[in-house]
C-alpha cells in the first residue's frame, strides 16, 4: 500500500466519521480521496476500480461498506438517475446535477438554496433536494 501525505481535509474527515461513531480507517480515507480526486460522480464499481490502483488489497466489500460509512456520516451523497448504478458525489452542498444523456457524465451545477419560483406546500420545511438535468454535454453535442 502506497503512503498517502495527510492533507487538510482529514481533520474533517476523522471528526465527521466520529460524529457518527466511526473511526477513520487507511480504506476509508482512500475511498475518499477517490471520490474528491476526480468529482466526475462513480459508481461503487469505478471507485473500486480507482482505490484498487493505490491499495490493491482493497475488495468490493470493504469499498461498498465505506462508501456506505460515508453516506452516512455526511461525507458523501448517492446520486441516482434514472435507473442506472447509483453514483456517489462529495459535494454536500446543495446542488443538482446535469446528467448527458449520450455519454453518461453527471456534473455538478450550483442552484439557489430556496429554489426561487417551486411553490411548496403550506407548512412544508424543506430539508434538501434532488434535481437532475438531462441533456447532452459540451463534448457530445456536436455529435448529434
Amino acid at each position: 500500500m502506497k503512503a498517502r501525505r495527510p492533507s487538510p481535509d482529514d481533520q474533517h474527515l476523522t471528526e465527521q466519521l466520529g460524529a457518527t461513531g466511526l473511526r477513520l480507517t487507511p480504506q476509508r480515507q482512500q475511498v475518499y480521496d477517490v471520490l474528491v480526486h476526480k468529482r466526475d460522480h462513480p459508481t461503487a464499481e469505478e471507485v473500486f476500480i480507482r482505490a484498487k490502483k493505490q491499495m490493491p488489497e482493497i475488495s468490493h466489500a470493504t469499498v461498498y461498506n465505506c462508501l456506505d460509512a460515508l453516506v452516512k456520516s455526511g461525507l458523501a451523497r448517492p446520486v441516482t438517475v434514472d435507473r442506472g448504478a447509483t453514483r456517489f458525489c462529495p459535494n454536500m452542498h446543495e446542488h443538482g446535477h446535469c446528467h448527458c444523456d449520450a455519454c453518461g457524465m453527471v456534473f455538478d451545477v450550483a442552484l439557489p438554496a430556496n429554489l426561487p419560483g417551486v411553490a411548496l406546500p403550506a407548512g412544508f420545511k424543506l430539508k434538501r433536494y434532488e434535481v437532475a438535468l438531462h441533456g447532452t454535454c459540451a463534448e457530445c453535442a456536436p455529435q448529434k
